[in-house]
C-alpha cells in the first residue's frame, strides 16, 4: 500500500485528479492524507468534498482554516464566500458539513513516524499535549452547540499559549495554532497572524518573527510534522517537518509526498489555478 500526503487542495478538483492519476492512486490499495483546506477559492469545492468523503478510509484529512470557515458559513456565523455558494446550496450540504466537522485537527501515525496538522503544532506543545488539545476542540465542533462555539472562537487573541488559559480563550488559541499559525515571536513564541511572506531562512537567528517550526524554544516531537497553509513558503522539508502547500489555487503546484518509504518521495502536478 502506498501512502501519500497531499497539500492544500482548496477546491481545485481537476488538479487533484491529475495528481492522483500521476501517482497511480488506487482507493482499494492506497491511502492519501490531506493537510486540510479542502475547499474555498477553487471552483469545485462541492465536487472535491464529495469525492473525498466517498473515498472513506482511503482518505484521511485534518481540518484547515477554510474548512472551519465553511462550517461557520453553514451555521450563519460567517457570510458565504462566492466560491462556496454552490456547495452551500447543494442538496448534499447537511451531509457534507456533518462529515466535515467530524474530521480531526491532528492525525498521528506512530508506525510511519508522521503526524499531520493543517498549520502545524504549536511550538510550546509536545505530542501528548497536541493530541489532548486537538480532542479538546473537536468535542465542541462535533456537538449540537457547534454554532455557538464557532461564534466565540473567531479572533486573534490570545496569541500566546498558557496552560492556564480557560474557556473560549483557550479554545481560540488551540484552533488558531492548528489552522492559522505561520510565524511566532522569536523571543516569547506568541503567534503572528499578519505575516504571510516566505521566511528569510539565512537570517532566521536575528529575525524578530520566525516560522513556528524554527522557534528556538520549540518542544521536540518524536516524529515529523506534515503541514500546509503556507503557500508562499512552498515545499519545505527538514528533519522535523514537511510543508506541502505549493500554491495550487494560485497557479502553482499540487504536491504529494510518499510516506511509506525511507525518504519521502515528492510528486507535483502543475496547476492552472482555481480549476
Amino acid at each position: 500500500m502506498a501512502i501519500y500526503a497531499i497539500g492544500d487542495i482548496q477546491g481545485c478538483y481537476d488538479s487533484l485528479q491529475r495528481l492522483l492519476e500521476s501517482i497511480d492512486f488506487s482507493p482499494e490499495d492506497d491511502q492519501i492524507w490531506l493537510v486540510g483546506d479542502l475547499v474555498n477559492r477553487g471552483k469545485k469545492s462541492l465536487k472535491t468534498l464529495r469525492f473525498i468523503k466517498i473515498l472513506g478510509d482511503s482518505a484521511i484529512t485534518v481540518l484547515g482554516n477554510h474548512d472551519i470557515s465553511l462550517i461557520a458559513m453553514h451555521y450563519g456565523v460567517l457570510s458565504p464566500s462566492s466560491s462556496l455558494k454552490k456547495l452551500l446550496k447543494s442538496k448534499h450540504r447537511e451531509e457534507l458539513i456533518d462529515w466535515l466537522r467530524h474530521q480531526p485537527f491532528l492525525h498521528v501515525d506512530e508506525d510511519l513516524g508522521f503526524c499531520m496538522a493543517h498549520a502545524g503544532i504549536s511550538p510550546q506543545w509536545d505530542l501528548s499535549e497536541a493530541k489532548k488539545y486537538a480532542k479538546e476542540i473537536e468535542i465542541p465542533l462535533q456537538s449540537s452547540n457547534a454554532a455557538q462555539w464557532l461564534q466565540e472562537v473567531y479572533g486573534n487573541k490570545p496569541a500566546l499559549w498558557s496552560d492556564k488559559l480557560t474557556g473560549y480563550e483557550r479554545h481560540r488559541y488551540i484552533l488558531n495554532a492548528f489552522t492559522r499559525m505561520r510565524y511566532c515571536n522569536n523571543r516569547n513564541g506568541s503567534l503572528n497572524f499578519k505575516l504571510k511572506r516566505p521566511p528569510k531562512l539565512k537570517k532566521i537567528k536575528n529575525a524578530k518573527q520566525v516560522p513556528w517550526f524554527l522557534w528556538p524554544g520549540r518542544k521536540p516531537l518524536p516524529m515529523r510534522v506534515l503541514f500546509g497553509h503556507w503557500s508562499s513558503l512552498g515545499y519545505y522539508q527538514d528533519d522535523n517537518v514537511i510543508g506541502l502547500d505549493t500554491g495550487c489555487v494560485w497557479g502553482g503546484q499540487l504536491s504529494a509526498a510518499r510516506l511509506d518509504v525511507k525518504a519521502p518521495q515528492i510528486v507535483s502536478q502543475p496547476c492552472k489555478g482555481k480549476s
